[in-house]
Parts: C-alpha cells; sequence; structure tokens
C-alpha cells in the first residue's frame, strides 16, 4: 500500500481519552503525510496538544458524547460535506470499549472515504475495510496502537510508544519539585471527597511539601476549599497546555481517573492515582510513568461505569486516607529515575484483525 497523503483520526470524547491516542497519531503520523484529528468539544484542546497533529476539527457527536445533543439532519450534512471536501485517503476511528465506530463509519462512507478501520465487535458490513478485535483488557494507548498497527501504520524507530504532548511548554512561575493536588474529576464517581482532598494538602504541607492545588474555570469553589491556607490555588487559573506545563514541574501528581492523570503521564511525572473501580484500572489508570493506585478495586461499584456512585458513602475512595496519599507521594519520590533510564511497560500483543473488505 503507497503511504496516503491525508489521514483523519477520530477520537470524539474527553481530553484524557484524547491524550491516550497520542502513539496511535505518532503511528499513523509516520506513514501519512498529513494528519487531521476529528475531536468532540472536551478533547480539542488535548488534540491541540498530540505531537504530529497537523489540524483539529471539533465536532459535538450525538452518539458519543455524555451530555449528547440531538441528531440534527443538517449537522450530519455539513460533516459529510467537510470530510468530502477534505478527501482523506483514509480514516481511523478510535472508541473506547463500550462505544460503537459504526454511525461515524456510515457518516464517512458517504463522505467518500476510501479506507475506514476500527474496532468493532459488531458486524460493520461495507462500513470498515479494517474490522479489528482486541482482547478486553489492553491499557488504552496499547489498544489505540493495536488499531494503527492493524490499518498499517506503525511507531517510527525510537519511538516507545509512551504518552507525550508538544514542546515546549509554556513557562510556570512555580519552581519545579511541588506536588499537585487536582481534586476535580470528569464525573462525580470518579472525585476523592472534596474534605479527604483537603486534608491531603494539609498532611503533605505538614511532611514538607509545597502543594499546588488545579482545577478548571467550574471548580474554582472546589479548589478554594481544598487549597485552603496550606496550598496555592489555581483553579481555573490555566490552559491546558498551561496545565502540562505546571504537571511536568511537579514531583509527584495526586489526581482521580480524570484527565490530568494522563496529561501527567503525557509529561513523565509520577502520580498517586485515586482510582474509582467503576472503569477497570488495567485499562485506565496512568500508563507508563511511575504509579501507585489508591481506592478499593474490588467495591461494589467495580465496573458499573456509573456516573454517579450507586454506593451510599462512595467507599472506595472516602476510606483513603491523607496519611496514604502521604505514604504513596514519598514511595514515588523515593523510587524516581530519570525518564531515559524508565523501563517500557511491555506492549501486549493478543490482537487480531479481519479485513472486511479489499
Amino acid at each position: 500500500m503507497s503511504a496516503p497523503r491525508t489521514v483523519l483520526v477520530a477520537r470524539l470524547d474527553n481530553a484524557g481519552d484524547v491524550l491516550l491516542q497520542g502513539p496511535l497519531v505518532r503511528a499513523v503520523a509516520h506513514g501519512a503525510d498529513r494528519v487531521v484529528l476529528l475531536a468532540g468539544p472536551a478533547g480539542a484542546a488535548a488534540a491541540g496538544l498530540l505531537p504530529d497533529v497537523d489540524e483539529v476539527w471539533t465536532w459535538a457527536c450525538p452518539w458519543i458524547l455524555g451530555d449528547p445533543p440531538p441528531v440534527a439532519a443538517d449537522d450530519l450534512a455539513a460533516l459529510t460535506a467537510r470530510v468530502g471536501a477534505l478527501a482523506p485517503d483514509e480514516a481511523v476511528i478510535s472508541t473506547s470499549f463500550h462505544q460503537s465506530p459504526l454511525p461515524l463509519a456510515l457518516v464517512l462512507r458517504a463522505a467518500g472515504v476510501p479506507r475506514i478501520s476500527a474496532i468493532s465487535v459488531d458486524y460493520p458490513g461495507t462500513l470498515l475495510d479494517v474490522r479489528h478485535r482486541v482482547e478486553d483488557d489492553l491499557p488504552e494507548p496499547e489498544r489505540a496502537l493495536s488499531l494503527a498497527r492493524a490499518a498499517g501504520f506503525e511507531l517510527p524507530a525510537g519511538d516507545d510508544g509512551r504518552l507525550a504532548v508538544r514542546r515546549p511548554l509554556p513557562p510556570v512561575a512555580h519552581a519545579p519539585g511541588y506536588v499537585v493536588v487536582h481534586p476535580g474529576a470528569s464525573v462525580p464517581a470518579r472525585a476523592w471527597p472534596a474534605h479527604r482532598c483537603a486534608e491531603a494538602v494539609e498532611a503533605l504541607a505538614d511532611a514538607g511539601h509545597r502543594v499546588l492545588v488545579t482545577g478548571g474555570p467550574g471548580e474554582r469553589e472546589l479548589t478554594a476549599a481544598v487549597a485552603g491556607t496550606r496550598g496555592v490555588d489555581l483553579g481555573g487559573a490555566t490552559s491546558l497546555a498551561e496545565m502540562a506545563a505546571l504537571l511536568d514541574g511537579a514531583a509527584a501528581v495526586v489526581v482521580g481517573n480524570t484527565g490530568p492523570a494522563h496529561l501527567a503521564a503525557a509529561v513523565g511525572t509520577p502520580v498517586v492515582s485515586l482510582f474509582s473501580p467503576v472503569v477497570p484500572a488495567v485499562r485506565w489508570a496512568p500508563y507508563g510513568v511511575p504509579s501507585v493506585l489508591l481506592g478499593d478495586q474490588s467495591a461494589p461499584c467495580a465496573g458499573t461505569r456509573a456516573r454517579e456512585c450507586p454506593v451510599p458513602g462512595h467507599p472506595c475512595l472516602t476510606e483513603v486516607t491523607a496519611s496514604d496519599v502521604v505514604a504513596a507521594v514519598e514511595k514515588l519520590l523515593a523510587v524516581q529515575q530519570p525518564a531515559a533510564e524508565r523501563t517500557p511497560r511491555p506492549a501486549h500483543a493478543a490482537a487480531t484483525s479481519t479485513r472486511v473488505r479489499a
């Protein structure tokens, strides 16, 4: 197969999900002249941080977003026309294990995309040229990279398949070596309770750490309460690129299963992961960096994909204490190595692909 000129890569959910596509994107870019990434509104800024993305398109997908817009014929027609005008040589649709690529494949096929690859459990008919199938419990970056390989794209020599962001990053007004506490989460079931976060800030400060508390524009009240008088409140004060720079300067990051956990991994910073088991840690834990996983992974909510905790008291995370977090931070600081000396995680090979159309 000759090298395509333009490849459209689609990932339509949240910022963290998009960051996990970095190895896939770099593999595609190694075999293409141009990569256009189609992202959802929550993921577009993250798409702009990925190395080798040439252009980012934003589209609110009615069958992917948690708070989806209605299906509108005019909207679908506009996307179809835009893709038709781009005339990509092929498309790679990346989805989570609980999402279907087939509706978007239909739109892209109607737009004239001649070759489409995706992971699909459902029979795709003529919607896919490469129907890829994988085992359930691959880490998400490896799952996505296996799709790129099935589509015929490989990472360049010397690329270890880790997460990454574009550099240089913006300057930071804080000397490196602080601990970042990020109390918010994309869904409530994945958040460590605010009072526990505040206790952790106090305990980390007592242990001699400088603590920065981060959050989005809608989390200023939360970050102010968590920072108290011992932490530096940066809620709503950073763009995603500036957040990446802050995380890059941190000695460790304390965060739930949400976008900044993956952003920390993308800049190579160790993570204390307050992980609610509503989704499997084997797929979604911070990838490729030293990490300590806290939270009861066998709690009754395990595997439910719940957005609101279904168990009274949110015990899977509430039972994690500030002293647990301090101990985890100290453990990470004791074992940190320069990035060049860290051993990459082993790749998984238990993936198969089926070509449906020639």
